[in-house]
């Protein structure tokens, strides 16, 4: 029951994460650009190669004495909590462009390249790692945030406009931002009880 309350925690927080993030406004860019399919599994291929960086990084993190962990872990939840709720939101491209012709692979390719790039280092990453090392379960955050992250990377690529105008990118980011916050309470309240 523990790796089920962990995949879906994880899907929750990435989700909520990554809705506001520069990736998923890379998704849909390329999106708008590409055919959707390929894509998208250019975008899924980058997501998943992500997660498992920062499942194992989250594994490592594990290996730190309980109080330790917990410390550094609501440290991190803490800061990308407060960083998710400084940081000013960037505009979102205005014009469609013309949609690309090349080939399956070819897209597959581009938009891994870009996915790749754009994520390293990227907020969800270290909240990824943070969840692997909270639950000591990294299979079971790692399915969880990749599948939010495919969602992310869906959602953008076939909807993504839409869906920014029915709800503003902000308030994804201020609650992602206020759950970061509160794990990251959890997590320190935990260290020095």
């Amino acid at each position: 029951m523990a790796s089920i309350a962990a995949a879906l925690t994880a899907f929750a927080i990435v989700l909520v994460a990554e809705l506001p993030d520069k990736t998923a406004l890379a998704s849909l860019v390329l999106g708008t650009r590409y055919r959707p399919l390929p894509a998208l599994c250019g975008i899924a291929a980058a997501f998943t190669v992500h997660v498992v960086l920062a499942v194992v990084a989250g594994g490592l993190l594990s290996l730190l004495p309980h109080k330790t962990l917990e410390i550094v872990v609501g440290v991190l939840f803490l800061g990308s909590g407060l960083v998710l709720l400084i940081r000013r939101q960037s505009a979102d491209e205005e014009s469609a462009p013309q949609r690309d012709a090349r080939g399956f692979w070819a897209i597959a390719a581009i938009a891994f390249g870009v996915i790749l790039v754009a994520e390293f280092g990227d907020l969800t990453q270290l909240v990824i790692a943070n969840l692997a090392a909270r639950y000591s379960d990294p299979v079971a955050v790692g399915v969880g945030s990749v599948v939010a992250m495919w969602t992310v990377g869906a959602a953008a690529v076939f909807g993504g406009r839409n869906l920014l105008r029915l709800v503003p990118a902000t308030l994804f980011t201020r609650v992602a931002g206020a759950i970061m916050l509160v794990l990251g309470g959890f997590s320190l309240a935990g260290a020095f009880s």
